[in-house]
């Protein structure tokens, strides 16, 4: 869901949701994920709504074409977000899986297993798709998600933290699994940033701008 918290009341909400989500088994997460995937595609007209603003501001402010072209969202490309979210739930659980099993000189079977990180800071620019992306692959993980996306795309972006936060819902699981953070200053990124033991992991996604600041 969208928020207009602090940034820390956020990161601790979705502390409190990701050991909720880490405890989950598979069949759950798979539901919300079928779920969410079927809210994106029964509210795309309040989502298209959102968008053409998101569009039309673009255009306005001169942004290249092939910018508002990575903006813009039509039926056939909310279908695609749709297909894409139901493509992970159809993924293996990577939470519990053993690997690298190797058995040591003394008889003990040593080996890796995955676990959730907690919460996971994603950063990234004006693609509205990458908004369920991340938070699908998130909640498939069992990991908590703050999303904070490019003042571009806020509004698509705000009714997609809507839909989520219904579809989590509905299947049960913390609303606050997923959070919208809504644009602001980079001062803004540098709290986030600096969440140490709230924020687990920071993921960049845009130009290199932005990867620079962020690392």
């Amino acid at each position: 869901m969208i928020s207009h918290a602090s940034p820390r009341v956020l990161a601790e909400a979705a502390k409190q949701a990701s050991r909720a989500l880490a405890a989950l088994p598979r069949a759950p997460k798979d539901r919300a994920l079928t779920l969410i995937a079927e809210a994106v595609v029964d509210g795309q007209q309040s989502l298209l709504a959102a968008n053409a603003e998101d569009v039309a501001r673009a255009r306005e402010a001169g942004a290249e074409p092939a910018f508002v072209d990575r903006l813009a969202l039509d039926p056939r490309r909310v279908r695609a977000m749709a297909d894409a979210i139901r493509e992970i739930a159809l993924l293996d659980d990577p939470v519990g899986a053993i690997s690298e099993m190797k058995r040591r000189p003394n008889d003990l079977l040593v080996g890796r297993v995955r676990v959730p990180l907690g919460v996971i800071l994603m950063i990234y620019e004006a693609r509205p798709n990458v908004t369920t992306d991340a938070a699908a692959l998130c909640i498939k993980s069992g990991n908590a998600v703050l999303l904070r996306g490019g003042s571009d795309a806020q509004r698509s972006n705000a009714v997609l933290g809507e839909i989520i936060a219904g579809a989590l819902a509905q299947a049960g699981l913390p609303e606050d699994s997923v959070q919208i953070v809504p644009p602001g200053e980079r001062d803004q990124i540098k709290e986030l940033l600096a969440l140490t033991g709230l924020v687990d992991l920071a993921i960049p996604r845009g130009g290199a701008g932005l990867i620079r600041f962020v690392t």
